[in-house]
């Protein structure tokens, strides 16, 4: 007996990420000036500094597209027993994280690259599981 389908694993992941890329545009979205601030301050001295309000515009876009992929793909996992839609939203977060470790090697923030890394690999195993 399970509370999920055939596919706990899978939706157990998609879950996670729903609720991460969630909190991360609302938090964003709900303090736009100040996430300016923070960031531009986090990669004062690097390439990203001058262009930091367009590049949040970009990832805020990614972080919203992602989150409605996967929201879409948990339905039709759950009641269609379709993967495809789960899948490219998880690509498609594994892409996000990338830009996110980027930025974060940019900034020589190296903690911070290493708990994206956590996030990437249960991305890929979600990716995995999911093939």
């Amino acid at each position: 007996m399970s509370i999920f389908n055939q596919h706990a694993a899978e939706l157990l992941i998609l879950l996670f990420f729903i609720i991460t890329y969630l909190f991360s545009v609302t938090e964003k979205l709900a303090d736009w000036k100040g996430t300016v601030v923070y960031y531009t301050n986090h990669f004062k001295g690097t390439i990203l500094e001058k262009i930091m309000t367009p590049l949040l515009i970009n990832i805020v876009i990614f972080e919203m597209v992602t989150f409605i992929l996967l929201v879409i793909g948990i339905y039709f996992l759950t009641f269609e027993d379709s993967q495809i839609i789960a899948k490219v939203g998880l690509e498609l977060s594994a892409l996000t994280l990338l830009f996110f470790l980027t930025g974060q090697r940019i900034a020589k923030d190296y903690p911070g690259a290493m708990n994206i890394t956590v996030y990437f690999i249960l991305n890929c195993i979600g990716i995995f599981l999911l093939t």
